[in-house]
């Protein structure tokens, strides 16, 4: 087999009139390395949907490496079946090659491009100090407002800080979110997915990505038992605690919406009764992204570390920490709403939010986006001719192990 080298940019500029030439990174070139070692071997052909979509495959360009990378979960399942892997001479690691190129991924679809390599120094210190700059700046604002200790308040949030103002501050830093994410994740469309395949699409592709998506169905291991994490013995713990971190974070985010709603078209105005559905929504969003993160959190320290890039591990945590911190500010927020030490836990809870806001576009937040597109493009692509009909394209597991 062959290797991709790297090419430097007079090599590159060379090679333009030669498209069918790959012009793969480091990270690139070792994915391809190993994707023609598992070509070959088919062992783990049913444990997820990466390698059904490599069989359509006997050549890896870097739309293929991009594409594969982000179908991949983590699991682990694959590493701990492999006969390639470590100490074999092949060093198969497919789960960590391949989370270095999502990196790559985040990085070059990033806009404005410029921003990409925040990707690389989001790490949990960054986000931590960031929070912590936001919350001071909204206490000397207070402070000099003359609202820093205003007192009993009966948990009215805009006594303390205007509805207007807030909308503006988190509505503006939301949607740059949603806008950066939304350009950089149909750059990253357009380029695995060939137009023909784009205008193919169907709804019972939708569906299919859709229902992946919700249920987390490839962090099962391939084999329902679930992933690998500190050693070979799988878990579905790491698929429970996505689930809580997923769902609460569509709950919050479904109050937050409710709570709109009702202000601009009930007219009815925070605060809300606890058994108010905007509460009640808010509440077993924060909840569920106390579980979650933790227990993320918890089993990000115990990771067997040829699981994965570790050099990514900062910018993960500091994802997992940030939704930690908004459900405890949070939760703390709606218990002590009534009393005189709200106006200080609403700065606290709200620069928390804010720091979220402003890394969410260029953090971990990004793999769920990204991995929700590799999934469309694979309930797409499995409705379609396979030309080189080398693959089963089952959902089977394997069994057995190395």
């Amino acid at each position: 087999m062959q290797l991709h080298e790297p090419l430097d940019a007079q090599t590159c500029a060379a090679a333009e009139p030669y498209p069918l030439i790959s012009l793969l990174n480091l990270d690139e070139a070792e994915v391809d390395r190993q994707m023609h070692i598992c070509n070959a071997c088919r062992y783990c052909e049913g444990f997820c949907a990466v390698f059904p979509a490599m069989t359509r495959r006997l050549e890896f360009g870097k739309a293929d490496i991009h594409y594969l990378a982000n179908l991949c979960h983590n699991c682990g399942a694959c590493l701990h079946a492999c006969q390639y892997a470590a100490p074999h001479e092949f060093a198969v690691n497919v789960p960590q090659s391949l989370a270095k190129v999502r990196l790559d991924t985040y990085t070059d679809f990033a806009w404005p491009a410029a921003l990409g390599g925040l990707y690389r120094r989001n790490g949990l210190t960054l986000s931590l100090a960031t929070s912590a700059g936001l919350v001071l700046f909204l206490l000397l604002a207070m402070l000099i407002n003359g609202t820093l200790l205003p007192g009993r308040l009966a948990g009215d949030f805009y006594a303390v800080f205007p509805h207007n103002t807030l909308a503006l501050m988190f509505g503006a830093a939301f949607g740059f979110a949603v806008l950066a994410l939304g350009i950089g994740v149909r750059r990253f469309w357009k380029r695995i997915t060939p137009a023909e395949a784009r205008e193919s699409a169907s709804t019972a592709a939708a569906l299919e990505a859709s229902g992946a998506v919700l249920k987390l169905k490839y962090l099962d291991g391939g084999h329902g038992q679930g992933c690998n994490n500190e050693s070979d013995r799988y878990t579905l713990w790491r698929r429970r605690f996505h689930h809580f971190t997923f769902y609460g974070f569509m709950l919050c985010l479904a109050s937050t919406s409710v709570a709109t709603l009702y202000h601009y078209l009930l007219g009815a105005e925070a605060p809300y009764p606890f058994f108010s559905l905007p509460v009640m929504l808010g509440t077993a969003g924060g909840i569920g992204l106390i579980i979650g993160p933790l227990g993320l959190l918890v089993m990000s320290y115990r990771r067997d570390p040829a699981q994965g890039d570790v050099t990514q591990r900062p910018m993960d945590r500091a994802f997992i920490a940030l939704l930690l911190l908004i459900s405890v500010t949070g939760l703390a927020l709606l218990a002590l709403r009534d009393t005189a030490a709200m106006a200080i836990l609403l700065a606290v809870h709200l620069g928390v939010v804010m720091a979220f806001f402003l890394t969410m576009p260029y953090g971990k937040f990004a793999h769920g986006i990204f991995r929700s597109a590799a999934l469309l493009k694979h309930a797409i692509e499995k409705r379609q001719p396979d030309r080189l009909q080398l693959g089963s394209e089952r959902s089977e597991p394997a069994t057995g192990g190395r």
